[in-house]
């Protein structure tokens, strides 16, 4: 019997919430990098800083849907809190990898063996998050005491350039600046809502929006995109810091966000209805992101198509584009079926024109998919996230209107 659309929407959420109960690290309950796939690295006790505060998001989506009971998921925060306070900290900025049983800092690359103020972004957006959701609970404290020792302005070397990286011994070897438009966008939110440790508004209005790729205003398969490289750039733009910022009525000067998110969607769907490389499934499958491909790992998007899709793409643009992304959804459970589903949802990626399938799911593909549905199906971490005071003095710095949604 075929699934109406809730059904479908409550199995995919709850398989897929799975990958943050049942494969969390046992000591630490953050998020393990991944399942499955090839890695450089010991997969069983690498946890992830940014997938850890996705994956606190789809809990609270979990546990307010009554896939898992609210006590299980406080509980859980309440380790991860602990866990986290008592991991080595940068500037009280967090590493993008961390050893889930003691905490030790693991290295993203050689030379990255600091902080990352990114990851901390997303892992504080999450926790922001959490502590909305607990009200008066005591736990609300210990989270925010975690946020409010993150140093951000320490990621700044100059007033007008925020850094995405800082080394353990507070050198720039890979600093990075972080200049748009891409996902980095949470970290500028953060960063001047700090109320201990606020930025600039310089590194926001000089250092983010100076970058060629940040205004666009070309047309793409007749749909303009305001920001952004061309055709968008992968779709994980659109998804990490839109998970608890809220694009519904959200613009500054430049742009309304929410249509520049529907936008680069509905380009990645048009991309993929002309499919001009050919690459079989293309049509009903759509959508390119960062994932899981043979031989690796690679940011996907229509400017870089080796014909491997990510479910996530599609499905975690389900507030963006309704129609186009349960279509996609349904292909992938009715029609692909066994060959995508596993035990935490629909696996990481896959390749019609090759017949390769990953056998991995990633926390950074996962948290999105629980995420950005309850979003569009209720729009409940968008509520706790910009229920936060602070967002709304950050979004004042950065010349951000927002008109309330009405549901």
């Amino acid at each position: 019997m075929r699934l109406s659309d809730a059904a479908l929407l409550d199995l995919v959420q709850a398989r897929t919430l799975a990958y943050f109960r049942d494969h969390a690290h046992p000591v630490s309950a953050m998020a393990r990098e991944r399942s499955g796939g090839a890695a450089s690295y010991d997969i069983a006790e690498t946890v992830t800083t940014g997938g850890t505060g996705f994956g606190i998001m789809a809990l609270i989506a979990g546990a307010e849907r009554g896939f898992v009971p609210r006590a299980e998921v406080v509980a859980r925060i309440a380790t991860i809190t602990d866990f986290l306070a008592a991991a080595p900290r940068y500037h009280g900025a967090f590493p993008h990898w961390m050893n889930g049983t003691t905490g030790a800092t693991i290295a993203f690359s050689p030379r990255d063996d600091g902080g990352d103020i990114v990851e901390t972004a997303f892992l504080m957006m999450g926790l922001l998050s959490a502590r909305q959701w607990l009200g008066a609970d005591p736990l609300a404290a210990r989270i925010d005491a975690l946020w409010r020792a993150v140093d951000w302005a320490a990621f700044c070397p100059a007033r007008e350039r925020m850094m995405w990286h800082r080394g353990a011994q507070d050198d720039w070897a890979v600093g990075l600046p972080i200049t748009g438009y891409h996902e980095g966008l949470i970290a500028f939110v953060l960063a001047l809502a700090s109320p201990s440790h606020p930025i600039d508004p310089a590194a926001y209005e000089i250092g983010w929006k100076s970058s060629r790729s940040y205004f666009n205003g070309r047309e793409f398969y007749g749909i303009r995109l305001p920001l952004g490289p061309d055709f968008g750039g992968p779709l994980f733009f659109t998804h990490y810091s839109f998970m608890g910022l809220d694009p519904r009525g959200l613009a500054d000067r430049n742009v309304d966000y929410f249509e520049q998110n529907r936008a680069h969607a509905l380009i990645h769907h048009a991309y993929a209805q002309d499919n001009p490389k050919g690459f079989a499934g293309y049509g009903p499958a759509w959508g390119l992101t960062a994932c899981d491909c043979e031989g690796g790992y690679d940011a996907f998007s229509p400017t870089n198509d080796r014909g491997v899709i990510a479910p996530t793409a599609a499905i975690a643009s389900l507030p963006y584009t309704p129609e186009q992304s349960l279509a996609a959804l349904r292909h992938y459970h009715e029609d692909l079926g066994d060959r995508l589903w596993g035990p935490y949802g629909f696996r990481d990626a896959f390749n019609e024109t090759t017949g390769w399938v990953s056998t991995s799911h990633l926390a950074i593909d996962q948290g999105p998919i629980v995420v950005m549905v309850e979003n569009a199906r209720s729009g409940l971490l968008w509520r706790l996230f910009m229920s936060c005071p602070e967002i709304a003095t950050a979004l004042a710095k950065m010349g951000m209107t927002r008109v309330p949604h009405i549901a």
